[in-house]
């Protein structure tokens, strides 16, 4: 059993299943059937972007006046793609409501206790990481990582101020990269109207 780290401890490596539980998704039975009043949202891949941002605003809803609160996805949950290319995790925020997570999607549960959510998205999220899981990937056209691959996933886990310091650091370069990104396909958008209105001018 993992315990609570002081600060001044050094980097221990352990499995996921240490610091975290992992579940499947929710798996319906029969299409989903969109309904704008329903009690629950459900979270598809789709609902996750290049970036890894999970988007509320265009969950499908349903209703599920059956469904127990265990399958209920909390803030500070990872929810992880199973399958493709990508295999990295979104972060569930604060603003989530009343929502399941769909197969064959994972959901990995953080022990807040011994792993802060935002640095273990950012450990499974690494390149590094990344290159691991794609070398247990299982299938042929789809690759997929089942749930024991991801239970048996070593971390390198550091001290909880440590892990703050990592995640919110990554954080802000994931901004900037934003930031810049969108300061690109400004100036490009600009430089080519610039162009356009030279190339409409008459001598």
């Amino acid at each position: 059993m993992i315990q609570t780290q002081k600060s001044d401890y050094s980097a221990v490596n352990v499995m996921l299943i240490d610091i975290a539980e992992v579940r499947m998704g929710y798996s319906f039975r029969s299409r989903l059937e969109a309904d704008a009043g329903g009690d629950v949202a459900v979270i598809q891949m789709k609902d996750i972007d290049d970036a890894n941002l999970l988007h509320t605003e265009s969950l499908t809803r349903i209703q599920m006046p059956d469904l127990k609160d265990r399958h209920l996805v909390q803030e500070g949950d990872l929810l992880f793609r199973s399958r493709g290319v990508t295999n990295s995790a979104a972060l569930v925020g604060g603003d989530i409501g009343r929502a399941v997570l769909a197969a064959p999607m994972l959901l990995i549960r953080p022990k807040t206790e011994i792993v802060e959510p935002a640095y273990l998205q950012w450990f499974i999220n690494h390149p590094s990481t990344q290159a691991t899981l794609a070398g247990h990937a299982e299938g042929t056209l789809v690759k997929m990582i089942s749930k024991g691959v991801l239970d048996h996933l070593k971390v390198v886990l550091p001290p909880r101020d440590k892990q703050r310091r990592i995640a919110e650091v990554a954080q802000l370069a994931s901004r900037e990269a934003a930031l810049l990104e969108e300061l690109r396909g400004r100036r490009k958008a600009l430089l080519e109207g610039i162009l356009l209105r030279s190339a409409e001018e008459t001598c």
